[in-house]
């Protein structure tokens, strides 16, 4: 756990330096312009075309960092995590609707090759949507892969959808305000100034402080339950 801890912490910070490097010494900030008016051009289609990009990525296990990271740099912050936490949503719904009625076998395959979905299938059935609101805010399963997994398990669809909406969210936000920083970044003329720096810098540092806050708690929550023994 505390060298997942440390993986993320890395990878946020290797996140926060590739933008500012970016934004000072490459050329990115006329390409992403002209790539944001051919988004307004296009209108409401524009984050419904993202989101479904986003649902495809999903099911086919292409990690949705990138593209959270984008939506935010695209979108800014409130549409950006309104276009995610939708289509992280349905990519959620789909792949468990798929699960549990459409290829249960290819699933269940799936689910012997992971030493810990026994231990989450328990928990589940004992404590239904709240293991999963847990496992969400501290996934010890793949996000991909969990939403196949989870059609397998007794939960009602209802409370999955609800759980695993309210689980995703605080990363959510902390990627999409990623985004938002690096827009930032490559399209200020001579970079942001002191105090859009500073304003950024706060924003992003409360974000992470309340994403690993819930994070820390939900682990706490899941030493009761026997999820963390063998591998995802």
């Amino acid at each position: 756990m505390k060298a997942g801890r440390w993986a993320r912490g890395i990878a946020i910070g290797a996140v926060v330096a590739a933008l500012v490097l970016a934004g000072r010494y490459v050329p990115v900030g006329e390409a992403l312009t002209a790539f944001e008016h051919r988004l307004h051009e296009m209108g409401m289609w524009a984050p419904v075309l993202y989101g479904l990009l986003y649902v495809a990525a999903g099911l086919l296990f292409v990690p949705g960092s990138v593209l959270t990271i984008g939506a935010g740099a695209l979108f800014g912050l409130v549409q950006g995590t309104l276009v995610v936490s939708l289509a992280s949503t349905t990519t959620a719904t789909l792949a468990f609707l798929i699960a549990r009625h459409l290829a249960r076998r290819r699933v269940e395959e799936m689910a012997r090759r992971r030493a810990k979905f026994g231990a989450i299938d328990r928990a589940v059935r004992e404590k239904g949507w709240k293991v999963v609101a847990l496992l969400r805010l501290s996934p010890l399963v793949p996000f991909n892969v969990s939403n196949y997994l989870y059609g397998l398990t007794a939960v009602d669809l209802g409370h999955y959808v609800l759980a695993s909406w309210a689980g995703m969210l605080p990363a959510t936000v902390l990627y999409v305000y990623l985004g938002v920083a690096g827009h930032a970044a490559t399209m200020a003329h001579h970079g942001p100034s002191a105090a859009q720096w500073v304003l950024l810098g706060a924003g992003l540092l409360a974000t992470a402080a309340v994403s690993v806050m819930l994070t820390r708690a939900a682990r706490r929550a899941l030493d009761a339950e026997p999820l963390a023994g063998g591998e995802a």
